[in-house]
């Protein structure tokens, strides 16, 4: 019998990966959106002797030529509060959280930069509706619960069944979701606050797992665009909520690092400056544990902002984590149908992103082509 020498074969992976990769092309739809037809009226009609104007997503269409989007693309001057969010914002995070920069590294903030809380109060001041509003949550006060829709769903085959089933283990909550229909401005701003408020109750009573749960349920909320005029205020309320999460998360790991100085029977907090080395594993066993309860939502949108929320926990497990979750999280950005929510989660996690991590850049140019890809979807519709 022949006897055979087995000789490796040498193979440049780079060149046969870019001889193989198929060839892009830019495309204006998302393939995998239903396509709709949006008519947009500016005239005013009158009605009872009442000027009544047409409200248009301030990101999507144009009023008059004042659309701040519409005068980027024609003058190149970037006007939408939401466009300049994520490298105006670094200041106004990091003088609201307290947050000191570590010594050794270079910030690129400047004084330029307007504080977070200025540009959410102009927000909130403009963008305004006098259409009824709807909140969807299991998270009511119980005044409240007379006053709710509750969603339910017929089964008729097996495939409803199961769906249904999945839809109820992400609802994550014994009670049913219950559908607030008909609420003024006012109304859906005091709902969102009892959110808030319920969520910080929660983590007070040691209640983690209900805690995270309206997390998840309040940037459910951002999927609704029904009222497109009110969701830069609806964006910003979320968020409010998403970052007083992230702050418990990260405040209530570092309580845990706390450790004993040799001879001291007082325990010491980690310094603002400390490096992963300096956390005990007990920590950062917590923290990769709400990172993979995080990893396990079903829904991406959610998924994307509460972990968005939760990014400043990476300074407990690694120090070069923070490049490579941007990049991750950026990446999984295009996978939002819709690119008036795209823009919005692209908002979000540049500023938090700008936030923990000032010296990293590539995720910001990333979501801004991205954003400059889809805006001609934003225009259509």
């Amino acid at each position: 019998m022949a006897a055979y020498q087995w000789v490796p074969r040498m193979r440049d992976y780079t060149s046969e990966k870019e001889q193989e990769a198929c060839v892009r092309e830019t495309t204006d739809y998302h393939p995998l959106k239903p396509m709709t037809v949006t008519v947009t009226e500016s005239k005013a009609k009158k009605t009872g002797g009442k000027a009544e104007t047409e409200f248009v997503d301030p990101l999507s269409s144009s009023l008059d030529g004042t659309d701040p989007l519409s005068m980027f693309a024609a003058e190149h001057v970037v006007t939408d509060p939401l466009s300049m969010a994520p490298k105006r914002d670094r200041v106004g995070h990091e003088a609201e959280s307290g947050s000191k920069a570590k010594p050794g590294k270079k910030s690129s903030l400047d004084e330029s930069f307007e504080p977070w809380s200025t540009k959410k109060a102009n927000i909130l001041s403009k963008y305004t509706t006098s259409e009824r509003l709807s909140i969807t949550t299991s998270f009511l006060s119980p005044s409240d619960r007379e006053k709710v829709a509750v969603k339910t769903q017929v089964q008729t085959t097996m495939t409803d069944k199961v769906k249904n089933r999945l839809e109820q283990l992400d609802d994550f909550e014994e009670g049913s979701v219950k559908e607030m229909l008909n609420l003024s401005q006012q109304d859906y701003v005091n709902r969102i606050e009892e959110l808030n408020q319920a969520l910080i109750s929660a983590w007070e009573q040691d209640q983690r797992v209900k805690a995270l749960k309206i997390a998840i349920q309040c940037s459910k909320l951002l999927v609704d665009i029904s009222v497109i005029q009110f969701y830069p205020s609806k964006f910003v309320l979320i968020t409010d909520i998403l970052d007083t999460f992230g702050h418990l998360v990260y405040e209530r790991i570092r309580q845990k690092s706390a450790y004993f100085p040799p001879g001291s029977k007082v325990p010491q907090m980690l310094p603002e400056d400390f490096t992963p080395d300096q956390v005990p594993g007990s920590a950062k066993e917590t923290c990769r544990n709400w990172f993979y309860k995080i990893a396990s939502i079903r829904e991406l949108i959610p998924r994307l902002y509460v972990e968005t929320a939760i990014l400043r926990c990476y300074s407990f497990l690694t120090s070069g984590e923070y490049s490579q979750a941007l990049l991750r999280l950026s990446n999984m950005m295009r996978g939002i149908g819709d690119p008036l929510v795209a823009v919005y989660a692209r908002t979000y996690l540049c500023r938090v992103g700008i936030l923990v991590a000032p010296e990293v850049h590539d995720h910001v140019t990333i979501n801004l082509y991205d954003f400059l890809t889809t805006y001609k979807q934003l225009q259509s519709d």
